[in-house]
């Protein structure tokens, strides 16, 4: 979040698009679909902020919410294709003004039916500025954002003039420029639809939100267990194969582990790193490890004035040739990573964007040039450099791996030090709040697969998972430039320059891409993950 060869920009291509359905499910899908019998036992994390579909940015919200809604399209778990799901067309003779047309029919879990209000209504409160939604800036082409979203002030309008409800299964979207690929983008969580309870009664919503997905939540015990069980109102293809889903809170990746091996838990996605060299073995080869469209980094708090200058691009520059991506990922992680050159991902494919070595040197190891670039630059600002992380996951080893190859680097064995913080939700909220002095881990899972998302979201100025707070002008106007070219290849090579700015500017530091794992017990069959390296929870069967 099977590996994905690459975006499907040939989907969107034609003047007019109509997306054909076809199911993602395990081909047992049929009728009710479901194994009542049987309840998989899963590793989850806690949330950052409430299950709202327009304020969640992280895998662990992501992942409830891809099992509680459908959106427009889905993509398909084994090749990452577009395909129709709430909507019936998505069409436009002009790139630029779109028509969507839902299938008739639909109801969110609580039995009130799923309506063009349903979307154009939640999209406009993700996007007003004063509902304060992480993910505001995906509505951003749609005409009349920066209305409801201005960059300073209070908003002009409450809703978006792009939007119009035509009737209860159709409504037009007006963006602000050509964006032949917007359809492909649709199936990510921002876009969902929202119940009209979500706005009558937004604190009931938030203590157990209502979707249109092939799951319902039937309980919610917060930091320790969450319960799905299907959907009798869901009305799309991908059936559950199982009674439910039970979400289990780790924090501490060992002790899932443990709970895997002994049978307390059935599907573990979250994996240490201390466990992969012996894992094929303690699970009898129970266990997936395949390409995802993931790459991690290290972010810097370019909100900070030292670390915001012309000087500490070349320390950032230093920093990232003091990396020994291919020792790290050979030893620490047993062949589960491979190093970045670029920041995209390797299952995107030259059609969907990905060039390798894109970074250039500055993604090489150079221990003697680091050291230059870094005294060049000044130094590390305030003497020593800090990598933050959250301590509940597997990122100690991999932290200390890297500060030791920096330190070799610079000939001071403190010139870099790991840096935990409590849990996920901590460390992201230190992030988010602009906490951060020094450097920080970061990590990108797609949303959709395609150049677009590496780089939008993260990389331009007030994008809505940009960390580090980069602003580049001539980066922007690069992406929108992509956006609006109606040829793909012409789209991806402006999206290749732009990348080519993070480079030099060094934003954050690619470190490598990360393949999707898991492992399961013997009590479930069926395991698979998703290009996003999601559990594919709907198709796991119980023994």
């Amino acid at each position: 979040m099977p590996a994905a060869t690459r975006a499907r920009w040939a989907v969107i291509a034609a003047t007019s698009l109509a997306l054909v359905v076809t199911g993602c499910s395990s081909s047992k899908s049929s009728g009710g679909g479901t194994n009542s019998a049987g309840v998989v036992t899963a590793w989850w994390g806690d949330p950052q902020n409430p299950l709202e579909p327009a304020n969640t940015n992280e895998v662990n919200g992501g992942a409830v919410l891809n099992m509680i809604f459908t959106g427009l399209i889905t993509y398909d778990p084994k090749t990452s294709a577009a395909n129709n799901a709430n909507a019936d067309s998505i069409t436009s003779t002009d790139q630029q003004n779109w028509t969507v047309k839902l299938k008739p029919g639909w109801k969110f879990s609580d039995g009130t039916p799923v309506t063009a209000s349903s979307y154009v209504d939640a999209w406009n409160y993700g996007a007003l500025v004063t509902n304060k939604q992480v993910n505001a800036s995906f509505f951003g082409y749609i005409d009349g954002f920066n209305d409801v979203a201005p960059t300073s002030g209070a908003p002009k309008a409450q809703t978006m003039s792009g939007l119009k409800v035509i009737d209860d299964n159709t409504f037009t979207v007006a963006l602000s420029q050509k964006f032949s690929t917007w359809p492909q983008t649709l199936g990510y969580s921002a876009y969902y639809p929202l119940p009209k309870t979500f706005f009558s009664n937004h604190a009931g919503y938030l203590n157990q939100p209502i979707g249109n997905g092939p799951y319902e939540i039937s309980s919610w015990t917060r930091s320790q267990k969450m319960q799905l069980r299907p959907n009798p109102q869901y009305s799309g293809t991908i059936k559950p194969q199982n009674g439910g889903i039970d979400l289990k809170v780790y924090t501490d990746t060992n002790a899932a582990y443990a709970d895997l091996q002994s049978g307390n838990l059935d599907v573990d996605n979250g994996v240490p790193n201390s466990a992969l060299k012996t894992i094929q073995g303690d699970l009898n080869g129970r266990y997936i490890n395949q390409p995802a469209g993931i790459i991690q980094t290290i972010s810097f708090p370019l909100y900070q004035a030292d670390w915001n200058t012309d000087n500490a691009k070349l320390v950032r520059q230093g920093i990232s040739m003091a990396i020994d991506r291919a020792t790290i990922t050979k030893v620490v992680f047993t062949s589960t990573r491979t190093p970045a050159t670029e920041w995209t991902s390797p299952v995107l494919g030259a059609a969907g964007g990905y060039q390798a070595g894109i970074c250039g040197d500055a993604c090489n190891y150079d221990p003697a040039k680091a050291k230059a670039l870094i005294q060049q630059g000044g130094g590390i600002p305030g003497g020593q450099l800090t990598i933050s992380y959250n301590a509940d996951g597997p990122h100690k080893e991999w932290v200390d791996a890297t500060c030791n190859s920096i330190n070799n680097a610079l000939g001071n064995t403190t010139a870099c030090v790991g840096r935990p913080v409590g849990t996920f939700a901590d460390f992201r909220n230190q992030i988010t709040s602009k906490q951060m002095t020094g450097a920080f881990r970061t990590g990108w899972q797609m949303d959709y697969p395609l150049i677009q998302d590496f780089l939008q979201p993260v990389y331009t100025t007030d994008g809505s998972s940009n960390d580090s707070h980069y602003s580049n002008q001539q980066f922007d106007a690069l992406v929108s430039q992509a956006n609006a070219q109606p040829n793909p290849t012409d789209s991806v090579k402006d999206f290749q320059t732009a990348e080519k700015m993070l480079a030099t500017d060094m934003p954050a530091i690619p470190l490598w891409y990360q393949n999707g794992t898991a492992g399961w017990s013997d009590k479930v069959s069926n395991v698979m993950l998703d290009p996003f390296s999601v559990p594919v929870y709907t198709s796991i069967t119980v023994k």
